[in-house]
């Protein structure tokens, strides 16, 4: 068996599809010897190499945010938040605050999951807060951004979500028709994407839209 780097992994959103997805990958990957999830509440699963942290986001500890890469697959939707301010919450100021915390602490590379559309001038809500935690992400200037933007998610969810199992459907019947960039993708592919481009030496800000994830 090959022994795991001592390097540590820290996952937000570990509880979310791809990141329970990532969690799983990086506990079994070589890459790294402690794999730390922020969580709220248990995983309820254990591994060797994982250590939960029951963290409170909205009073973050940066003694509990050490790692040296962070994984962040936060992400949540209006209707589930209850508020527009509830949603920027977790998807805008939990991951800046982490950011913050962990670069300080001495991370050297930080993956963010947004979406496909992100853009911090859309009238779209959803898509202007993506696009705004990308650029005030990339002003932290840490060594490594990478930045995933997925399309529509498959896989399966421990919550129930109607409008995307219905758009997941239509995708389907109508995928040879779909360009690449805009086809509903696998979490897992974007779970993989996440582990071997953190693994591949890239300095600076990098975004992988949906239809280069398709081919991980």
């Amino acid at each position: 068996m090959t022994t795991p780097s001592p390097k540590t992994a820290l996952v937000i959103g570990a509880t979310g599809l791809i990141g329970n997805l990532l969690t799983h990958r990086l506990v079994d990957s070589a890459f790294y010897s402690n794999v730390k999830v922020l969580v709220r509440k248990s995983l309820n699963w254990q591994h060797p190499r994982l250590q939960e942290v029951v963290f409170d986001f909205d009073h973050p500890n940066g003694l509990l945010t050490q790692a040296d890469d962070i994984f962040c697959c936060l992400g949540t939707t209006i209707k589930k938040a209850g508020s527009q301010e509830a949603f920027r919450k977790v998807d805008y100021q939990y991951p800046l605050d982490i950011a913050r915390l962990s670069l300080a602490s001495g991370a050297s590379q930080f993956a963010i999951v947004t979406a496909m559309g992100a853009k911090a001038d859309s009238s779209i809500f959803y898509n202007r807060v993506k696009g705004e935690v990308e650029r005030d992400l990339a002003a932290l200037n840490f060594p490594t951004l990478l930045i995933f933007r997925p399309s529509l998610l498959l896989g399966d969810r421990s919550e129930s979500r109607l409008g995307e199992r219905i758009g997941a459907g239509v995708m389907r019947l109508f995928a040879p028709l779909i360009p690449a960039r805009y086809k509903a993708i696998d979490a897992s592919k974007v779970a993989n994407a996440m582990l071997e481009t953190t693994q591949q030496g890239l300095k600076g800000r990098h975004l992988f839209e949906s239809d280069v994830l398709q081919k991980f």
